[in-house]
Formats: C-alpha cells, sequence, structure tokens
C-alpha cells in the first residue's frame, strides 16, 4: 500500500469472484490473512475477516455493490451412506473441505466434521443415533446398572406417589362417614 494508502479515494468495489477466491485460498491455508490481502489487493484485513465469517455462515458472497449470485449452500441433513462417501472423497481430495462441501452441497463445517468423527471413532461414528436408545446388548456394564437405577427410581416414587394418594383417600372418606 504504502504512499497510494494517503491518496486512493472512496470505496474499492470487489467482485464477488475476487472475494470467493480470496476466502477459500485462506480457507486452502495458502497463506496469512495480510499475504492474501496483499495476494488479491484487499485494503484491510477486517473485510477478509468479514468475507470469512459470511461464507462460513452460509450468507451470500455478493460482487460490492453490483448484487452478485453466489449462494453459499447451508448445512443439510446426510444420511450415513453420504457421510461415508463425503468422508471417502474429501481424504481422497487432500482434506480440502471447501471443494469437498461445494461438491455435495454440505457446509465447510458439516464436511470438516464428518472428517473429526471418521478419524475418533471409524465409519460406525458417522451413525446419526441421536434420539435413538441403545438396545440392552449393546450397552456396557455401567449403562445396565445406570439404566436400572433409573428405572427403580421411577418404581419407587409410583409406589410413593401411591401410598400418598391412598392416604388421601383414606382421609377424604373417615371425613364423610
Amino acid at each position: 500500500m504504502g504512499a497510494n494508502a494517503f491518496t486512493l479515494k472512496g470505496n474499492k468495489k470487489y467482485s464477488k469472484e475476487l472475494k470467493q477466491q480470496a476466502v477459500l485460498d485462506y480457507l486452502a491455508g495458502c497463506g496469512s490473512q495480510d499475504d492474501i490481502c496483499k495476494k488479491y489487493g484487499i485494503r484491510s484485513k477486517g473485510k477478509l475477516q468479514t468475507w470469512i465469517k459470511k461464507y462460513n455462515g452460509h450468507e451470500e458472497l455478493k460482487s460490492s455493490g453490483t448484487g452478485g449470485s453466489i449462494v453459499m449452500t447451508k448445512g443439510r441433513k446426510t444420511t450415513f451412506e453420504e457421510r461415508v462417501e463425503i468422508v471417502q472423497y474429501c481424504i481422497a481430495h487432500n482434506r480440502n473441505y471447501a471443494q469437498t462441501a461445494e461438491q455435495y452441497q454440505v457446509s465447510y463445517q458439516q464436511a470438516r466434521n464428518y472428517i473429526v468423527k471418521y478419524e475418533a471413532g471409524g465409519v460406525e461414528a458417522l451413525r446419526d443415533n441421536r434420539g435413538k436408545r441403545k438396545r440392552p446388548d449393546e450397552m456396557s456394564e455401567l449403562e445396565k446398572l445406570r439404566a436400572e437405577v433409573k428405572i427403580l427410581k421411577t418404581e419407587k416414587e409410583r409406589a410413593e406417589m401411591e401410598a400418598s394418594f391412598l392416604k388421601k383417600l383414606e382421609e377424604i372418606e373417615r371425613r364423610r362417614g
């Protein structure tokens, strides 16, 4: 920038392609934010940070002042098979999360999370078990004991409520009679 920093007037306009390429280069690790700003002639690191936030937030990156039309995909539901395919594609393409996200129309974060889960627990970790109970044969001894304690507590509460109800009922009958 140097001396030109004082002579430039007005707002600089950036094309949607430049914004997207700058963000993708940064996310791919092609340099620091300062390096990317110099490479693409972006006046401030804050501008690049804003574009990165928009990209990661699945917002639309538009050309400055022209209303560009690139729409960043939002996360979507995926099947177990799709998640396995996404992981295989991402690993085969040198963990390029941005390219994987674009290819499969999922968010960057989803693609990355699938890889992290896969590395931590293998293919089975990609299954979505939210809201589903484990079968008794899948439970560890500790989980079985906890489930049994929960059942016993529930039975105890029910018995106490029943006893309290019968006591009230007897009291009401005694007052009547």
